[in-house]
């Protein structure tokens, strides 16, 4: 050990006098040699009598406690700010809050408040915004105060077995415009059935919303408990709220832009909105009736005919997930064997299933369909972005790939 000290400390004069291409062949020697880190041999032979480099003196703090917590005080007050208007507004209202006595501040404090950058008042506030919590907002005027008595819940949150707790959420036929007023389908699936409802209305308005809603609610065959829209501000809002409280229905809302918080409903919205009606705009009354019409009939073929898989579980085995399914079948069947359902709904739902016939639904379906294109292939679809109608789309000869506004 001894030897080796010693012998680094000989190259290590060697190693002060040398230039940058002397140097690193010296250290290709004393790696080759001593078996030792490279890093740790320049480390040492910059310094061969054991001298450590001196540390770096930590610059002393400008602006101390009391500064934080004045500043803390005025951002508050100015409904928290960024460091930009947070400037402003110290220059013009910090004396002014002193002398109204709001802020209690030494003159040594306020002089530093007046002279602090706005790059040092976001530094200063960045552990207080993660205390709080706090993020960059989007857009600032969603958060109402209706939203402090909606909860948030996520997908995790839902108990799968339990029938009636249903997931809503908008569909916009816009077209590649999404200027002037047009037709928004209300799509509703109930997330231990997949049972699925829909219902068309003429502008996205809070009453609007909740006739719909009421219709809609009229069509399931079991009471439903809870609902479930994303922020959308027609589906969150004072009217919505007192119906659900009257009608004892729970209401829940999902995280601002969290789209898989609601992904039962977004399925549906691809499976028995899109692919049927497709993404043209319909903003008149004849496509109203008629988009009522498909999803009159769309709601029995779906509902009575058409099977659905659940997922049950997954398990990551060496780095797959493997996805356990039930065994598929329609939500009917759901409704059927549910313990939650009463017999006297069963019995009204069962005659109605003997009644149907999947082929003339599907040719009914079908017919619908064709005279909704018939109707909507002439009109102008507005500006923006060509729609992207998707795998087995058919709505006009020419396909258009760029995507559109869903």
């Amino acid at each position: 050990m001894n030897a080796r000290k010693q012998y680094l400390e000989q190259v290590g004069k060697d190693y002060q006098r040398a230039d940058e291409n002397g140097r690193g062949r010296l250290l290709d020697e004393v790696e080759k040699r001593t078996g030792l880190n490279r890093k740790y041999l320049i480390r040492v032979l910059n310094h061969p009598h054991g001298q450590q480099p001196r540390k770096r003196r930590r610059r002393r703090a400008a602006y101390g406690a009391a500064v934080v917590t004045a500043l803390v005080e005025v951002w508050d007050i100015f409904e928290q700010p960024c460091g930009q208007r947070m400037v402003a507004v110290l220059r013009s209202e910090l004396d002014r809050l002193r002398q109204l006595g709001e802020l209690r501040c030494s003159d040594a404090v306020a002089d530093q408040l007046k002279r602090i950058s706005a790059s040092t008042i976001d530094r200063l506030l960045r552990r207080e915004k993660r205390i709080r919590q706090l993020r960059r907002n989007r857009n600032p005027n969603v958060q109402r105060l209706i939203y402090q008595k909606v909860p948030v819940k996520v997908a995790a949150d839902w108990d799968t077995r339990e029938i009636g707790n249903v997931q809503v959420d908008f569909v916009a036929h816009c077209g590649r415009s999404t200027g002037g007023d047009y037709i928004h389908t209300i799509s509703a699936v109930d997330i231990a059935t997949n049972w699925w409802e829909g219902q068309a209305i003429a502008v996205r308005s809070q009453q609007a919303t909740k006739e719909g809603l009421n219709q809609m609610r009229s069509r399931f065959p079991f009471r439903i408990r809870e609902l479930h829209p994303d922020n959308d501000s027609a589906l969150v809002n004072d009217l919505l709220w007192d119906w659900t409280q009257q009608e004892r229905i729970r209401l829940s809302r999902s995280r601002p832009y969290k789209k898989n918080d609601n992904a039962w409903v977004e399925q549906k919205n691809w499976t028995h909105v899109r692919k049927i009606v497709g993404y043209r705009r319909f903003d008149n009354t004849s496509e109203l009736r008629l988009l009522n019409e498909i999803y009159g009939v769309l709601r029995l073929y779906k509902n009575f005919c058409l099977p659905t898989l659940r997922l049950r579980s997954k398990i990551r085995e060496q780095g797959r997930i493997k996805r356990v399914y039930d065994k598929s079948c329609t939500p009917y069947e759901r409704v059927m064997g549910s313990r939650q359902v009463d017999r006297k709904t069963k019995q009204q739902l069962r005659s109605t299933y003997g009644a149907l016939n999947p082929a003339a639904l599907y040719r009914r379906l079908t017919e619908l369909r064709e005279q909704l294109e018939a109707i909507s292939a002439g009109k102008s679809q507005g500006y923006g972005k060509p729609s992207y109608h998707g795998p087995a789309i058919r709505i006009s000869k020419r396909r258009n790939p760029v995507g559109a506004v869903a």
